[in-house]
């Protein structure tokens, strides 16, 4: 089964808005870590707000060791693009967690649970555990529909780990280009194609 077959049995729904201001110059700022700002079209206050968020830390080395293997096993790599941690899903979830503080706890608690999940079952934390016993679990919480009721906070998890991961990979550039979305490139005009000229009896004009 390939990314895009995984994907829609998983029952992903993805909206991708990607907005290109052709009319401001591309301006940016690198914060400490390396992370480059795009300071295009926003507030002062704004810019310094997500310097802000990137300088904090909320999960800690192995909550987000944890978080790069599920957002991956969610989105592998494969011959057409990147794995979500190429896209750097993991940073986003980090991101959005600040940004978006109701999904602090929600993710942090559904991390705790699928450690003690697996002590319980498997006497490992999940991201010790054999590739086997992690799809085990996994496949356990990843069907709603099938789960049993002493799941129901995996599943709660699960649905909120996939809908971060998706969302990041899917307006990520690797993201972007493994949907084929094309979109509008300011200042990049190469004229009328060929082929349409041709159609059109225009090619010697």
């Amino acid at each position: 089964m390939n990314r895009r077959d995984s994907l829609k049995a998983l029952g992903l729904t993805v909206s991708t808005t990607v907005l290109l201001d052709s009319c401001n110059p591309v301006t940016a700022v690198k914060t400490a870590d390396g992370v480059v700002l795009d300071e295009t079209g926003r507030q002062k206050y704004e810019v310094e707000r997500e310097k802000k968020l990137l300088a904090e830390k909320f999960f800690d080395a192995h909550e987000m060791a944890t978080i790069t293997l599920l957002a991956d096993l969610i989105i592998p790599k494969d011959e057409h693009s990147g794995s979500a941690s190429d896209a750097r899903v993991p940073d986003f979830i980090e991101f959005i967690v600040k940004d978006e503080p109701e999904h602090a706890l929600p993710m942090r608690g559904g991390l705790r649970w699928l450690d003690v999940k697996c002590l319980n079952k498997y006497n490992n934390e999940f991201k010790s555990c054999t590739p086997q016993q992690q799809l085990e679990i996994l496949s356990a919480i990843a069907y709603p529909m099938q789960a049993t009721p002493d799941m129901a906070a995996g599943v709660t998890f699960f649905n909120k780990m996939r809908e971060l991961t998706s969302i990041g990979f899917f307006t990520s550039k690797i993201g972007i280009e493994d949907l084929g979305y094309k979109g509008n490139s300011p200042t990049k005009w190469e004229g009328v194609p060929a082929d349409v000229l041709k159609q059109y009896g225009l090619e010697n004009v």
